[in-house]
């Protein structure tokens, strides 16, 4: 769901796209030093609304948590594991053309990474790679951008801080509800979509409207932001749900013969 800013036949090409834009997911994960980027001043009488819902964007400190995502061409879901320095994420990417999707899975603990990949509706089509159906450890200088290789970055995994932080007009609803615009154009929200969709937007990228919804508990339950149209790009909503504060599963190294090393297929869709 984010822009890449650190991740043969028409089936393959549109694989190595879709594992392009998983990797790019991860990581980024969240832009650096995104978290909870602007915590309420505890000299002022009350927060803001921005501040308000600064302070409800997932910083580590809430435990385990499940999130979810979608935006124009890709859904995510997994889990986050502050304290294991730990996420799991899939994404599942459906090709416009032949109809076939890819799903990806990573597993992150500290900085190892394991790997599972899924093609499905493939009826008629050759020139998929074949890979295990367990957990692939991948090894960090095999992928060929090194430094686009997914490690823990942190919990905020939608970039809902740095889209938060570039807002411009907030406003504070009943029920925990809160509505504004964005400037996608301003510091780190400028990195969370793709360049060229930037430039389509254009003069529209520094007013896009958003809602976001806060828990009972104070937390962070959804953001939503509206994409206009822009070019060949239809509208679209970047949604980013967080659920399950404190009680979804940890996040482990898959152990025994549930992995394995990732063999030469995996690095070949990876690099491209």
């Amino acid at each position: 769901m984010t822009q890449r800013t650190r991740t043969a036949g028409l089936p393959r090409r549109a694989a190595v796209a879709s594992a392009a834009l998983a990797v790019a997911a991860l990581s980024a994960g969240c832009v650096p030093g995104a978290d909870r980027a602007a915590e309420p001043d505890a000299s002022s009488a009350a927060p803001t609304a921005k501040e308000a819902l600064l302070a409800a964007v997932p910083d580590g400190t809430e435990g385990t948590f499940r999130f979810s995502g979608k935006d124009s061409s890709s859904t995510i879901s997994g889990l986050v594991d502050p304290a294991g320095k730990g996420t799991e994420i899939s994404t599942a990417v459906k090709d416009a053309d032949l109809g076939f999707t890819t799903t990806i899975s990573f597993r992150i603990v500290t900085e190892q990474t394991w790997m599972k990949v899924k093609f499905s509706n493939t009826k008629g089509l050759t020139g998929f790679p074949k890979l295990p159906d367990r957990w692939l450890r991948l090894d960090r200088e095999r992928i060929a951008d090194a430094e686009s290789a997914p490690v823990y970055e942190g919990a905020d995994v939608g970039n809902a801080g740095p889209l938060i932080e570039a807002a411009t007009k907030v406003e504070e609803q009943a029920g925990g509800r809160y509505a504004g615009t964005i400037d996608l154009t301003s510091g780190e929200a400028a990195k969370v979509l793709a360049e060229e969709e930037m430039a389509a937007l254009g003069a529209k990228a520094a007013a896009v409207p958003f809602t976001a919804q806060v828990g009972p508990d104070g937390n962070l339950a959804s953001f939503t932001m509206r994409v206009p149209a822009a070019g060949a790009q239809k509208a679209y909503e970047y949604l980013v749900q967080y659920r399950d504060y404190g009680s979804a599963p940890k996040v482990t190294a898959p152990a025994g013969s549930a992995a394995q090393d990732a063999p030469t297929a995996a690095y070949e869709l990876l690099n491209g």
